[in-house]
């Protein structure tokens, strides 16, 4: 199975961040519903239980994060993310996380709202990022959940394994 960690995400309006990159960005927008920041990627593992038993000793956040303003990265850029402002909070979460046993190699939490195949225009796109600036988007939610991601020609489709409220 591939697993990963994460933390479900609510957005206000995603549909109109949506529309307003249409015509400057062409890709594929995640689901409204599989809306995540992911905590931890495993990757492939046939056995669940010894994860289950690391992520019970973890506490979820406290309260709902706010997502605040939007970022992009890759070389061209290939993710659109919505962001939080409150990164410190990823860091010492990212501390927990290894103390019972996960390795937290390249941590770059985000929450990825589009993987980008072309940028019409360049200049527009980052306008366009930058007019979100620190705008409320929604909230990360207080839970901690092991998913299976199964890939598929139209998407990753998600299924929660287990869930730490």
């Amino acid at each position: 199975m591939r697993l990963f960690i994460a933390s479900p995400v609510v957005l206000d309006d995603f549909a109109g961040v949506q529309k307003s990159f249409e015509g400057i960005v062409k890709g594929r927008w995640v689901k409204e519903e599989s809306l995540h920041l992911t905590w931890i990627f495993l990757g492939e593992h046939e056995q669940v239980v010894p994860i289950i038993s690391r992520l019970r000793k973890l506490s979820p956040l406290k309260k709902p994060l706010a997502l605040q303003g939007l970022g992009f990265f890759g070389k061209p850029a290939r993710i659109l993310y919505a962001k939080t402002e409150d990164e410190t909070m990823f860091y010492v979460k990212a501390k927990a996380f290894e103390r019972v046993g996960f390795k937290m190699d390249r941590f770059k939490p985000h929450v990825t709202l589009c993987r980008m195949k072309q940028i019409e225009n360049f200049v527009s796109f980052r306008r366009k990022v930058a007019s979100f600036g620190s705008e409320k988007l929604g909230d990360i939610l207080p839970e901690l959940v092991l998913y299976e991601s199964v890939l598929t020609p139209q998407g990753a489709k998600y299924r929660a394994i287990e869930k730490v409220l």
